[in-house]
């Protein structure tokens, strides 16, 4: 059994790694780009605003916030709400949800995507160099939405549809989870904003595939199981 789960899990990343097209939601169907507002230019007093905020977080954030966010930004997944959920949220041990979960995180990117290159956003530490961020930087100008804090709360919804009792505290998680891509110092108040709404759209339309529904009800009955509730 366990040489199947891992056989599962491996197989999900995999075809995650190599998926070029949509498992569940095309950009086509959600239009994230043209849904969001198009964020603050560089040199506006929105965007000022924005880089004091980022500062008051570095001055204040401490060295254990510093590793959560890191350890967060690592960890991209439905399986980062372990922490929350229990050590049973194990990707090993639950092929099914380890397979929702790749098809989730692909149809996140595919999503989020076409808006990072349509709106073109500087990453704030490469704005304003007095910024020190303790995450993974970039040169690329692709900051809103942010695909982290939109994977964070696709997967958090996710997670509702499979365990709506514990809403409140996967919605809480998700809240966190997003807002540690400040304390990282590489996005805008805004670009989580932004995600947010992404993700909320991109679930709404994922919710009435069949094919998510399926794979959804299947993950449901095992992760139910693994972390003893009720099916």
């Amino acid at each position: 059994m366990k040489k199947l789960a891992l056989f599962c899990l491996a197989s999900g990343l995999a075809l995650t790694a190599q998926a070029k097209d949509p498992v569940f939601v095309a950009a086509s169907q959600t239009r994230i780009d043209q849904i969001l507002t198009t964020p603050a230019a560089d040199d506006s007093a929105a965007t000022r605003v924005e880089l004091a905020v980022l500062h008051r977080i570095e001055e204040s954030r401490t060295p254990a916030q510093v590793a959560k966010a890191q350890a967060d930004e690592a960890l991209e997944t439905l399986f980062v709400y372990r922490d929350v959920l229990g050590e049973r949220l194990d990707a090993a041990q639950l092929p099914l949800t380890a397979i929702l979960a790749g098809h989730v995180k692909n149809d996140e990117g595919i999503n989020s995507g076409p808006a990072k290159l349509a709106f073109h956003r500087v990453r704030p530490y490469n704005l304003d160099k007095s910024l020190h961020p303790v995450c993974k930087t970039k040169a690329k100008d692709d900051s809103y939405p942010s695909g982290h804090a939109t994977s964070g709360y696709l997967n958090a919804l996710v997670l509702v549809d499979m365990l709506p009792e514990k809403r409140d505290v996967i919605l809480a998680r998700a809240d966190d989870y997003a807002h540690n891509r400040l304390v990282c110092g590489v996005h805008y108040p805004s670009d989580i904003e932004a995600s947010k709404l992404g993700s909320y759209a991109t679930h709404a339309v994922m919710s009435n595939n069949p094919q998510y529904q399926k794979e959804m009800a299947a993950a449901r009955g095992e992760l139910r199981k693994a972390l003893g509730l009720p099916e």
